[in-house]
């Protein structure tokens, strides 16, 4: 019966049928199909995941992108972007590219950015002398930067998925989003001197009385990103500080909505933000099944059958997927289906979970922009009211661009990490001596006499008179909140290393049993490497043991943070070497 139920969903979900049923389906069917209880994934559901505070923040980030979208805001970014930039080689060019990334910020879609922003600045650019192909390319792809940009909704997303912490995932797609965005603007900058666009003169009476226009609107995003710097308040009080901000300032500062304006906005608003969190519960219900059933350590099986085994050749399979993907389904989507079959794999391949998010963000927008059915260009096909072979052609040049940004990425992946090293740095200095600050002046006297050498050999280490009463360090701990910034986890509950020399040290389970423990049929992490309790005999374990997996079907994975047995299995017999860079 499961292949006539299969098909008849293939029917059904090529008729039209919706994403959050189609997921939710498979997952009924393949529990239902290996004898599990279906109340397990309501458990699930509505325990681990709705404790996300993530969850919280992605209505509330939302309604601040409809209430400026609906506002007047628009107009007065493009203007305060203009009287600033306006005098520089291109600056109207230039405007567009800020003005879009900014909005694609607050929205979380560059669709909306090219009905919002770009309908106002197409007709200026080409009021301005810019041919009207270079003008619709440029507002179809600038908005694209914008998701790798906080407070962008999608790295939202990503973390609450992945697993990774939301303040690190921002700090990582930053500089790449700002690097494609200087990248843009040199081209505009070029192409402008190339059609003889006429530079307009700086006048700070202009940007003056621009700048204090948009004042309050600018701060939004200020003032999110400093209450999260500063630890005055979580992310999801950050949002909501946010939302009441942006509220308050449209409706009673710039008197753009009125109430009853800013209930139809938050209708709009809430009913995207509802279809978003049912796809992602679906999503979740979807991704217990794939961890049941095992089938990331399948799809990685059938890839090492095929010679993939190195992280260069995994890098090229995945780009070519979310190329595909990308211009099959919207990212809010992708992230929640793809991402989870994704994150055991490049855990596998030591791949970092920060370079994995620009690398996933990045390519969706690739894609949207990519003929022939790249969701954007129909957008902008049907905003400005020309032909989609046109709209093919224009975007090639801007395409080009940002496919050569990703590549170079993909191929450097420190751009995406460095922003990360020195955490990484500090908590390996942390499990190094545990128990002592790294900034501790006696740590290297501390370090030197845990070798077993007496206080006056160590006390050249440290300053003199000092550090006399310095203990030993206690033995070295694993770094595991380091690998959890290095490496992408199956479980991060039981984080693995990823790096050979960790690898080396502290075995490729990270429970420092650094042979043996790869061998087929090898046994799964502990929980961090300590030993079994002592004072119970091998039977009593395995009795032990036999009671807890009892228990393991009551219990439910969350996305990319499962601690299910068969989120982690062995590694295969193939023997697959430690990939780096």
């Amino acid at each position: 019966m499961m292949p006539l139920y299969g098909g008849a969903l293939g029917v059904l979900a090529l008729a039209g049928m919706p994403l959050f049923a189609v997921m939710c389906t498979i997952a009924m069917l393949g529990f239902q199909g290996s004898g599990k209880q279906l109340w397990n994934i309501a458990a699930n559901v509505y325990g681990d995941m709705f404790n996300s505070t993530i969850l919280v923040t992605i209505p509330l980030f939302t309604l601040v992108g409809y209430l400026m979208a609906e506002s007047k805001a628009p107009e007065r970014m493009v203007r305060a972007a203009n009287a600033l930039l306006g005098w520089l080689p291109g600056g109207l060019a230039i405007v567009a590219i800020f003005a879009s990334a900014f909005f694609t910020t607050l929205t979380g879609g560059s669709g909306v950015t090219i009905v919002a922003i770009g309908g106002l600045l197409y007709p200026a650019l080409i009021k301005q002398g810019y041919p009207a192909k270079f003008a619709l390319g440029l507002v179809t792809s600038a908005g694209a930067i914008g998701l790798l940009l906080p407070p962008s909704p999608l790295v939202l997303i990503y973390s609450f998925v992945s697993g990774v912490e939301l303040q690190r995932a921002y700090l990582a797609t930053l500089p790449p989003g700002l690097l494609l965005m200087l990248v843009l603007c040199g081209y505009a900058m070029v192409s402008a001197r190339r059609f003889g666009i006429k530079t307009q003169k700086f006048n700070w009476r202009d940007v003056g009385p621009a700048l204090w226009d948009v004042k309050w609107e600018a701060l939004t995003p200020f003032l999110v990103l400093t209450f999260l710097a500063t630890g005055l308040t979580a992310l999801h009080e950050s949002a909501a500080a946010g939302a009441a901000y942006t509220l308050l300032i449209e409706v009673y500062v710039y008197r753009d909505l009125t109430w009853k304006k800013v209930l139809k906005v938050s209708k709009d608003a809430m009913t995207l933000c509802g279809a978003i969190i049912l796809i992602l519960a679906m999503a979740t219900a979807l991704n217990n099944y794939i961890i049941d059933a095992t089938i990331p350590q399948r799809i990685l099986e059938f890839f090492e059958e095929r010679g993939i085994n190195s992280m260069w050749q995994f890098v090229l399979v995945v780009n070519v997927i979310l190329f595909i993907v990308g211009m099959a389904m919207d990212a809010f989507s992708a992230l929640l289906v793809v991402l989870p079959l994704l994150v055991p794999m490049a855990a596998r391949f030591g791949v970092s979970p920060f370079y994995l998010a620009v690398m996933f963000l990045l390519q969706m927008e690739v894609a949207y922009i990519s003929p022939p059915v790249g969701l954007n260009l129909y957008v902008a096909s049907f905003r400005f009211k020309r032909p989609l072979v046109e709209v093919y052609r224009v975007i090639l040049p801007f395409l080009a661009l940002l496919a050569a940004g990703l590549v170079v990425l993909i191929l450097v992946p420190k751009l995406s990490t460095f922003t990360v090293d020195g955490s990484i740095a500090k908590f390996r200095v942390q499990a190094e001596c545990p128990g002592v600050k790294p900034d501790d002046p006696c740590r290297p006297v501390s370090v030197c006499r845990r070798e077993g050498k007496s206080a006056d050999e160590c006390a050249s280490l440290g300053p003199p008179g000092q550090c006399d009463k310095a203990s030993a360090c206690p033995p070295a701990a694993a770094p595991r909140e380091a690998w959890l910034l290095e490496c992408a986890q199956e479980d991060r509950n039981h984080p693995r290393p990823c790096q050979a020399e960790d690898i080396a040290v502290w075995g490729r389970e990270g429970t420092g049993l650094a042979s043996g423990e790869d061998e087929p049929g090898g046994g799964e992490p502990t929980g961090g490497g300590e030993p079994r309790p002592s004072g119970k005999s091998a039977d009593e374990e395995k009795m032990l043991d036999a009671f807890m997996d009892d228990d393991e079907p009551a219990k439910s994975a969350t996305p990319a943070t499962s601690s299910a047995p068969s989120a982690a299995p062995a590694p295969s017999a193939s023997g697959k070497a430690e990939i780096e860079w």
